[in-house]
């Protein structure tokens, strides 16, 4: 669900404040009041999770004192700042300063409502903006999005905490929709490079000479080239297949000018290739051999099993809490289904899949299947012919339902063993089986 945006109303004069919080909450804000600015310096700081409306002329600390201790804290925080009439030099100058916007008294109610609705909605882009920041360069937190418990998915964890530490290049192939950029996110996010910069690029997203300039330079607005704003940490090419020979011919010449071990890191992501051809019909040898040293296959999502339904199962609880309604159950057939499905998009495609069943929940209509058959229409067959022994089907839904009911029930194993009508021992038994821990749901 969308964060709650705060509303910090600083002003002396206790009848504006208590007017502006009114109006404000009447508008669905969420407001505190604040009678001096350095009442308010300690609670506001930085990450502070909504917005401030001052007044600017105040005894003390006065407006546009509190608009530059604000910015030192927060240089991202908007602040609006009430004038009085003839202010209007002084509102200017707290724009510059760094003031979201002004208004000038007396003002009308609705325009105050406008601009906060506004300043919200710019700090939660911010909040979220930081926040997925921290995440890139957390490797904890990306290694915990690569959820899974098959062999194929250890593996993967096990490549990406082994290579991250290495120094050489790495090439990163797989289905489309695998999860191939948060693989290279996590590998320089567990290296030693974690602290210096990841820079990105897809080179399918622009024209030859565009790429060049983006990469190489000289940049037309006099930025700085990728090769150098990604110097001692990561740079990491998607769709690398697509880059044109002149281009690799530049790539290969500033790989081979680093040495070794390399000032820059390269990780490059191979777009999904035709089934008669590898990732060496697309690139030229030499360069191949510098970068397909290392190498990562991300494992296409039908080779995973029962990660299909735990993956299936925590997308869907995010979506029901982001729309405010339950999560789909999901029976045995429509687990047997999941199972079966060739996922021709994969993780991407299952994320899709989870929203659409939320939402169809919601109405109170539809089905998994249905939502199965209407890919098919343009995927392809919405089921696999290659067919698993019923125990494997039997297996994965019973941990599914064990699982889904710890996370309900906050890991109290009487209300488990209530709604599923078992014996202490046989869940025991069952939860040993299939890996699964009390301590992971309290």
């Amino acid at each position: 669900m969308a964060r709650a945006m705060k509303v910090a109303i600083v002003d002396d004069e206790a009848d504006m404040r208590q007017s502006i919080s009114q109006w404000l909450a009447l508008s669905g804000f969420e407001t505190e009041t604040y009678a001096s600015a350095e009442e308010a310096l300690k609670k506001i700081g930085a990450d502070y999770p909504g917005v401030v409306v001052s007044d600017i002329k105040m005894p003390g600390m006065d407006g546009m004192a509190f608009l530059k201790r604000l910015m030192s804290v927060d240089s991202g925080l908007p602040v609006i700042m009430i004038t009085g009439h003839g202010d209007v030099p002084m509102a200017v100058e707290a724009m510059r300063v760094g003031a979201f916007d002004f208004l000038e008294k007396p003002f009308n109610p609705d325009r105050m409502t406008e601009l906060t609705k506004r300043a919200t909605q710019s700090r939660r882009m911010t909040l979220d903006s930081r926040a997925l920041r921290r995440e890139l360069s957390d490797g904890s937190v990306l290694m915990q999005k690569l959820i899974g418990t098959s062999a194929e998915m250890e593996r993967l964890r096990e490549d990406i905490l082994d290579l991250g530490q290495a120094d050489g290049h790495v090439l990163i192939d797989g289905e489309t929709g695998t999860g191939k950029t948060l693989v290279a996110h996590a590998l320089h996010a567990v290296g030693p490079r974690a602290s210096k910069k990841f820079v990105t690029i897809s080179c399918a997203a622009w024209s030859e000479d565009q790429l060049a300039a983006k990469l190489f330079g000289p940049m037309e607005d006099g930025g700085i080239p990728l090769v150098e704003e990604a110097r001692g940490g990561t740079l990491c090419l998607e769709d690398i297949d697509s880059l044109s020979h002149g281009l690799q011919s530049r790539l290969l010449t500033m790989i081979n000018e680093q040495g070794s071990p390399p000032e820059t890191r390269i990780i490059a992501i191979v777009n999904e290739h035709a089934p008669d051809k590898t990732i060496e019909d697309s690139l030229r040898p030499d360069l191949y051999y510098r970068l397909g040293a290392l190498t990562i296959l991300c494992p296409p999502l039908r080779a995973r099993g029962e990660d299909i339904l735990t993956l299936f199962t925590r997308l869907s609880e995010q979506f029901a809490e982001e729309y405010g309604c339950e999560a789909p159950q999901v029976a045995a057939q429509e687990a047997a289904q999941l199972l079966q499905a060739p996922w021709p998009g994969n993780v991407r495609q299952l994320v899709n899949i989870a929203e659409r069943a939320v939402l169809q929940n919601r109405r109170g209509s539809g089905s998994i299947a249905s939502l199965l058959m209407a890919d098919n229409e343009a995927t392809g067959p919405a089921l696999t012919t290659e067919g698993k022994p019923l125990k494997d089907y039997v297996e994965a839904f019973e941990r599914m339902l064990i699982d889904n009911t710890m996370r309900r029930h906050k890991g109290s194993i009487v209300s488990v063993m209530e709604e599923l009508c078992l014996p202490r021992r046989t869940l025991n038994e069952k939860m040993a089986k299939y890996s699964l821990t009390r301590s992971d749901y309290t």
